[in-house]
């Protein structure tokens, strides 16, 4: 079931406003003011971290609060209209569009902040939980992008060990999938030691 309470036409309503919410380019309209085109510098990727290294820590903010502001919206929606369940379908989808966003052909980003989000509404216990891997894996390695994988993965299973409804459960696995599909070439650069880490240059 895709929801608690909503009918099929509410459901459906709700799953394609979260995924349009997911395709807002947050990063493309704070890089405008700044006269950076996050996908033509640094790794190209529009997501925060990338901001903060072409922008400037202030655009990294930014762009990190707006893209975590869709997966809360998303899931609020999803939330109010159906429940917990589709509250996590919502998030889902809010986390696709921002991966696979059909205004700019499927070209998006990453979709960690947008899924840490989604979490903090629907499994806020294990969102915690995947925060402290996150940290501790970003401290380890000097990588953001590590941090990034460790805590999608910590997500689901923190869910599931602390009980979280199975729908629930399943949605966030579902965007940790696809947020570590879309760090693969970040873990061949790291497989090969060419990561780039915090504190470095150029």
């Amino acid at each position: 079931m895709l929801a608690d309470t909503a009918a099929p036409g509410v459901a459906t309503a709700c799953l394609v406003a979260a995924y349009l919410i997911g395709t807002f380019p947050t990063a493309l309209l704070v890089g405008r003011r700044r006269g950076v085109d996050p996908t033509l510098v640094g790794s190209g990727n529009p997501g925060a971290t990338n901001m903060a290294r072409t922008a400037g820590r202030a655009a990294g903010v930014v762009t990190l609060v707006g893209d975590l502001l869709k997966g809360v919206l998303a899931a609020v929606i999803g939330w109010v209209a159906g429940g917990h369940d589709l509250a996590a379908w919502c998030g889902l989808a809010a986390v696709v569009g921002h991966t696979l966003p059909v205004t700019r052909g499927f070209r998006g980003g990453k979709g960690v902040a947008t899924g840490a989000g989604v979490a903090l509404v629907v499994a806020p216990a294990a969102a915690a939980v995947a925060a402290v891997a996150f940290g501790v894996a970003v401290a380890a390695s000097r990588t953001v992008s590590l941090g990034s994988v460790v805590g999608a993965v910590a997500l689901p299973v923190a869910a599931a060990a602390l009980g979280s409804p199975g729908p629930v459960v399943v949605a966030l696995a579902v965007s940790a999938v696809l947020i570590v599909a879309r760090h693969g070439g970040n873990l061949r650069r790291l497989a090969r030691g060419e990561e780039r880490r915090l504190g470095s240059r150029g």
